[in-house]
């Protein structure tokens, strides 16, 4: 039996995106870019969310490409938190 590429029930969510901000203390703002193809056009747009992830060690800084999960909420905001650090900003 082949393996798929769906969720398994109770699985927790992910995104890799970009460090946009890391002013705020336990917290940064993670920008997550999508690219979708216009339906008419047929020419791809970015579409771009940014989350708050908590981050307990302040590790992250801007620039860096990061992992984050979903969790449960953790303030009015922040329902994300930081996994790993993919990669390092130069």
């Amino acid at each position: 039996m082949e393996e798929q590429n769906v969720q398994k029930k109770g699985a927790k969510r992910s995104f890799v995106g970009i460090v946009t901000s890391d002013k705020m203390d336990k917290t940064i703002v993670v920008s997550i870019d999508k690219k979708k193809m216009d339906r008419l056009y047929k020419k791809y747009v970015t579409r771009t969310k940014k989350c708050k992830a908590h981050d307990e060690k302040n590790e992250a800084h801007i620039g860096d490409t990061v992992r984050i999960v979903e969790c449960s909420p953790i303030s009015k905001e922040k329902c994300w938190r930081l996994d790993t650090i993919i990669e390092r900003a130069k």
